[in-house]
């Protein structure tokens, strides 16, 4: 028969517990510092990556509007161009 040693199943319990609270801790600490890299952010006017799509989405669809009215106007110009002369 195995005895069991108090100072033994205190000393793991103690452990286990450190390790708890070291978990603990080391969630706490990324909470933090995600947070205050978040500010820090915020604070400097970065544009998040969605927002920097949307802009360039926004971007991308003026530049081709504006070939197709430069297209337009060319069309335009030489329809008058031919009826003049």
């Amino acid at each position: 028969m195995q005895t069991r040693n108090k100072f033994f199943d205190d000393m793991s319990q103690l452990m286990t517990n450190a390790m708890g609270v070291a978990q603990g801790a080391k969630t706490e600490a990324e909470t933090a510092m995600r947070s205050f890299v978040d500010r820090w952010m915020a604070d400097r006017d970065f544009v998040t990556r969605e927002e920097f799509d949307a802009a360039r989405a926004m971007a991308q669809k003026a530049r081709e509007e504006n070939a197709a009215l430069e297209a337009r106007i060319a069309a335009l110009e030489a329809a008058l161009a031919k009826k003049k002369g």
